[in-house]
C-alpha cells in the first residue's frame, strides 16, 4: 500500500465517519436481536417451521415500499432523513416491548420498523462519498461492511441467550433503545448534508422520483449488472431463514446460536482478507465470488453434522463479502443528485428477493426438510448469478485494450 493510499485509521479518523459508523453498530444489533426474538416466539407458539419462515421473511417484504421511499434522501437533508427513521423504530419497538401483546401484532410492527429501514439506509449511502470522498470510499465500506457482520454476529450470537434471559418482552425494550442512542449519535455527530441540485422548478412526486431511479439504472448496464448480483444474496440468505427449523432438525435450540453466527463470521472474514485485495483485482472477482456464496451451500442437502454445516456457512458467508464490491461500484457509478433514489432502488429490489427467497423456502418446507431447501436454494442461486457476473463483465470491460484492462471503466 502506497503512503498515501487511505487506511482504515485515517478513515475512522473522520468525526462524521464515527457517528455513522457507531449508528451503523447499534442499529444493525438492535434489528437483529428484534428479528431473532420474535422469529424464536412465533416458533415456540406455532411449532411451524412454515410459519417462522415467514415471519422472518416479513422483516425483508416492507423494503419494497421502505427502498422506493429512497428518495426522501434526494428531498430532505440527509442527517433529518436517519434521525426520523431512527426515533420512528425506537418508539414502533418500544410498543412491541408491551407485555402481552400478541405476537400477529408484533410481527406487524416489526413490518413497519423495516418499512422505516429503506430511507435510513438509502440516506446512509448516499451520505457516506459525501464523508469520505471517492478515494477513502471503499476503505469506510469495507468498515461498515464488516462492523455489519461484527453486529451481526452480535445480534444472532446473543439473541437466544439476550431473550433466554430477559425474555421477548426485555429483548425488544434493548432493542428500542439501540434505536434511540443511534438516532443521537446521529443528530450530533453529522452535519445536515443537503442535497445541492439545481432548481428545475417544482420538486417530482415520490412517484416520479422513483420511476426515474428506475429508468436510470434500467438503462445503464453497469448499474444494471451490479444490481442483480446482489439480489442474488436473496438465495444464499435462504440459510438464515430456515436456521430455527434446521436447529431443531439437528437437536434443538442449543444449536441456533451456531448456525446463525456462521454467515456473519465468515462475512467479517471475508471482508478483511478482501480488503487486502488490490482494487483493481476486486472488480474481476465479484463474478466468481457470487457464484461460490451460493454454490458452495450445496452439501447442505445431504444434512451432514452441525460441524459441516458450520463451515459450509461460514464459507458461503466469507465469499458473500463480495458485497461491499458491489455496494462501492453501484455507489461510485449513481449520479450524486440521484443518489438517495437509486441507492432505494438496490435496496427495494435486494430485500424484496430476500424476503421473497425466504417466504417461498419456507412453503418448500412443508414438502421438503430444511437442509435440502437450501441445497435447493443453493443450485439456483449459483446459475443466477453466473448470469449476472457475465453481465456484468461484459458492463464493465466491453472490448477494452489490454493497457486499459486494470481497472473497470468510468461510470456511464
Amino acid at each position: 500500500m502506497s503512503a498515501g493510499a487511505p487506511t482504515f485509521r485515517n478513515v475512522f479518523g473522520v468525526t462524521e465517519f464515527r457517528a455513522l459508523w457507531l449508528a451503523h453498530v447499534l442499529s444493525v444489533a438492535g434489528d437483529q436481536l428484534a428479528r431473532v426474538a420474535l422469529t424464536v416466539l412465533v416458533f415456540d407458539r406455532t411449532e411451524s417451521a412454515g410459519w417462522a419462515a415467514l415471519t422472518y421473511a416479513l422483516t425483508y417484504l416492507p423494503d419494497l415500499l421502505g427502498g422506493a421511499l429512497g428518495g426522501l434522501a434526494d428531498r430532505f437533508p440527509r442527517r433529518t432523513v436517519l434521525v426520523v427513521a431512527d426515533v420512528l423504530r425506537a418508539v414502533l419497538v418500544a410498543v412491541m416491548a408491551i407485555p402481552g401483546l400478541p405476537w400477529p401484532v408484533a410481527a406487524a410492527l416489526l413490518v413497519v420498523v423495516q418499512l422505516a429501514a429503506g430511507p435510513f439506509q438509502s440516506a446512509r449511502q448516499a451520505v457516506l462519498p459525501d464523508i469520505l470522498g471517492p478515494d477513502r470510499l471503499p476503505v469506510g465500506q469495507a468498515m461498515l461492511s464488516s462492523t455489519y457482520q461484527a453486529a451481526l454476529v452480535i445480534g444472532f450470537g446473543a439473541g437466544a441467550a439476550v431473550v433466554a434471559w430477559l425474555g421477548v418482552t426485555g429483548a425488544l425494550a434493548v432493542d428500542a433503545v439501540t434505536f434511540a442512542v443511534s438516532a443521537l449519535a446521529l443528530r450530533w455527530g453529522l452535519r445536515p448534508h443537503p442535497v445541492n441540485v439545481v432548481e428545475r422548478g417544482p420538486a417530482p412526486s415520490q412517484w416520479a422520483s422513483l420511476v426515474a431511479g428506475c429508468r436510470l439504472v434500467g438503462r445503464d448496464r453497469r448499474l444494471r449488472s451490479l444490481l442483480a448480483i446482489a439480489c442474488c444474496s436473496g438465495f444464499y440468505v435462504v440459510p438464515e431463514g430456515l436456521a430455527v427449523p434446521i436447529s431443531a432438525q439437528l437437536g434443538g435450540t442449543a444449536v441456533l446460536a451456531w448456525l446463525l453466527i456462521a454467515n456473519p463470521v465468515g462475512s467479517l472474514l471475508g471482508a478483511v482478507l478482501l480488503s487486502r485485495v488490490p482494487r483493481a483485482r476486486q472488480a474481476r472477482l465479484l463474478g466468481p465470488l457470487a457464484v461460490a456464496t451460493s454454490l458452495v451451500l450445496l452439501p447442505t442437502g445431504w444434512t451432514p453434522g452441525l460441524v459441516v454445516l458450520v463451515v459450509l456457512w461460514t464459507l458461503s458467508g466469507m465469499f458473500s463479502a463480495h458485497d461491499l464490491i458491489t455496494q462501492v461500484q453501484y455507489s461510485l457509478a449513481a449520479p450524486p443528485e440521484q443518489r438517495g433514489q437509486v441507492i432505494g432502488v438496490a435496496i427495494a429490489a435486494l430485500r424484496a428477493s430476500q424476503g421473497v427467497a425466504i417466504a417461498a423456502a419456507g412453503a418448500l418446507t412443508q414438502v421438503l426438510a430444511p437442509t435440502t431447501v437450501v441445497a435447493v436454494a443453493a443450485v439456483a442461486g449459483a446459475t443466477v448469478a453466473a448470469l449476472a457476473a457475465a453481465a456484468w463483465l461484459r458492463a464493465a470491460w466491453p472490448r477494452r485494450s489490454p493497457l486499459d484492462e486494470a481497472t473497470p471503466p468510468a461510470a456511464s
